[in-house]
């Protein structure tokens, strides 16, 4: 009888132990490819480290390969947070009706575009794009990746907007180098004469040191447009807790280590909404991104 009862309670330990660890939840989350792996899985790695902190959960980043990727994963409630560009973050929440946008970085609310040059073809900077259709007419380009919004979406939309083309038309040979970093370097080398980046890319790399200044340079900016954000799916306090969104939101908020905020670069993060980023979704819908 007694050995009965030491069995018994043996399964219902192991049975409270099983449930514990089956209830147990770990919260992932991932970011568009923009930039060289090694650094995103750096800064990431970082922010899991503080977020698991803040929100005494488990908490995992994994690296995509793509921004369709990163997309996909959210879809498929692989992750449930992502730092999306504006563009991969209206197709995101399109896909997955209730998530939100809720924060973005303070110079997210006014980013641009940078075009850059190779030295070679002689383009000097202008302020109006207009200015350089002699000099950018039958020249190779190369945008980011197809889905980023600083590196294709928003270059693309004044190309066409302002030479009345697109732009394989416009130019003799169009690529899509898939991240910022990429561009800068193959316009710096003379294997596109000319690109489209991120312009918080330029600035950290030649604030680094890591630009030959003169083999490339800026030519235009486009004016300020709303770009990058946090974006959480709507169904996480149904798994993890009632109010566990505004947590995750407050947590990104306050997040104050200047190390980690540098190697995005941000300055902070600052309240977002799904409102934010109707201008971006407007603008993929007149190119044909969007439907």
């Amino acid at each position: 009888m007694a050995l009965n009862l030491i069995r018994k309670l043996m399964v219902s330990s192991l049975f409270c132990f099983g449930a514990a660890t089956a209830s147990a939840e770990t919260f992932v989350f991932t970011a568009i490819p923009d930039e060289d792996e090694t650094k995103l899985v750096e800064r990431f790695r970082g922010v899991a480290d503080y977020l698991s902190n803040e929100l005494n959960v488990d908490v995992r980043y994994i690296p995509v390969k793509s921004y369709a990727a990163a997309v996909s994963a959210f879809r498929n409630n692989q992750v449930q947070l992502a730092w999306f560009g504006g563009l991969s973050g209206v197709q995101a929440r399109r896909l997955v009706p209730g998530s939100e946008a809720i924060a973005q970085g303070v110079e997210d609310q006014a980013f641009e575009t940078y075009f850059i040059a190779n030295t070679n073809t002689g383009i000097e900077p202008a302020d109006e794009l207009s200015s350089l259709e002699e000099g950018l007419q039958g020249k190779t380009f190369t945008f980011g990746s197809k889905g980023s919004t600083s590196g294709r979406l928003m270059p693309e939309f004044y190309i066409r907007e302002t030479f009345g083309e697109q732009p394989d038309e416009f130019f003799s040979r169009v690529g899509f180098s898939g991240n910022h970093t990429r561009t800068l370097r193959l316009v710096e080398a003379g294997t596109y004469e000319v690109g489209a980046l991120n312009f918080q890319v330029w600035e950290k790399e030649l604030a680094d040191g890591n630009i030959d200044t003169d083999a490339v340079q800026v030519i235009w900016r486009t004016p300020a447009y709303p770009d990058y954000q946090w974006t959480i799916r709507g169904d996480v306090n149904e798994r993890f807790g009632e109010g566990f969104k505004q947590r995750v939101t407050e947590a990104l908020l306050n997040l104050d280590d200047q190390a980690l905020l540098e190697s995005f670069p941000r300055s902070g993060f600052i309240p977002a909404s799904n409102d934010d980023y109707e201008p971006i979704s407007k603008t993929a819908e007149e190119i044909g991104i969007l439907d």
